[in-house]
């Protein structure tokens, strides 16, 4: 059996890819340091005779006995509130764990997937956005822990495949949603579904007429998948291009939970996008692919699965204390 390293194993989108690969026939190994990711995503896998979890931070050596195949480095915290509370271990996984994981990938003669993100392209002046586009970000802003850890990933990945002819492929993933995402972790979809359940007030940041495009979490997976298996060393977007504005997409949610709460707005954060659309010509060129979920059909999916949460984890905070699993 082909082995796969998947990093950030037992987060939101980490734990999907589990499931896909060991559905697709591989041994799978889970890496988690559970900085962010939960471990009753991959509880169904613990006993799986495919799969091994090793705990560990990315950020120091990486070794795995044995032949490796294939990595996928998906360990970052992904929500700006998990990244605003620690900058510093987020900009040390971006570099300091994407060298380790490349180092590893050449030792083992692996091929290496980074999963990057549409905040490279920061707050857009093109829309929407496409691979060429360079971006425009704010290297010293809040929010640039995370999109300068994430541009310096395709650098050093990049690096590693022209230096060292090392395999490589790189996905900038746009706005993913679906079960065993975490409520109240600063993202959109979660936040909104929370604050519905929980018979809150739906906030907005700004005047709602931003714009998100959200993709299903199997078609994310689906054309990361896709992607692995291609020829293609540049990064490729996947997403999902049907657009729309926050301040429609709180209606569609009260909409969809029958609630009746009321709208609030609050203040914009700092260089928070105005605008986020993929232009994924170059994913149906290359892999053939497209999102097929709806948006009315995965997001029925994600609430159902938010409505099947105990009122424990409903209401429970999300103020995690990080000290005790990094070193910063």
């Amino acid at each position: 059996m082909k082995r796969v390293l998947i990093t950030g194993a037992a987060g939101f989108l980490g734990s999907h890819l589990c499931d896909k690969f060991i559905d697709e026939g591989f041994q799978v190994i889970g890496m988690d340091n559970f900085i962010t990711g939960d471990l009753k995503n991959i509880n169904h896998l613990l006993n799986h005779p495919h799969f091994q979890l090793i705990e560990h931070d990315v950020t120091e050596f990486v070794k795995i006995e044995g032949e490796l195949h294939y990595i996928l480095h998906f360990a970052s915290p992904a929500s700006p509130i998990d990244y605003l509370k620690i900058p510093i271990q987020t900009l040390k996984v971006g570099s300091l764990g994407t060298h380790n994981l490349l180092g590893l990938a050449k030792a083992k003669k692996a091929r290496i997937l980074i999963a990057s993100t549409s905040e490279v392209y920061g707050d857009p002046l093109v829309h929407p956005q496409s691979e060429d586009y360079y971006g425009n970000v704010n290297t010293i802003g809040p929010r640039g822990v995370y999109d300068e850890a994430k541009r310096f990933q395709e650098s050093i990945t990049m690096a590693y495949h022209r230096f060292h002819g090392l395999e490589t492929r790189i996905v900038r993933i746009f706005n993913t949603y679906g079960p065993r995402m975490r409520l109240n972790d600063g993202r959109v979809i979660p936040a909104f579904i929370g604050q519905a359940l929980r018979g809150e007030n739906l906030t907005i940041f700004g005047d709602g007429l931003q714009t998100r495009s959200f993709c299903y979490v199997s078609d994310q997976v689906e054309g990361i998948y896709k992607l692995l298996f291609s020829d293609y060393v540049y990064p490729v977007n996947i997403g999902n291009p049907s657009e729309i504005t926050i301040k429609d997409f709180a209606d569609e949610i009260i909409k969809l939970t029958g609630t009746h709460q009321k709208v609030i707005y609050k203040e914009l954060p700092k260089d928070d996008p105005l605008q986020r659309q993929p232009d994924i010509s170059l994913a149906k060129k290359l892999l053939n692919w497209e999102p097929k979920v709806s948006r009315e059909e995965g997001m029925f999916k994600t609430y159902q699965y938010f409505k099947s949460l105990s009122k424990e984890e409903l209401h429970k905070s999300e103020h995690k204390d990080f000290t005790k699993h990094i070193k910063i």
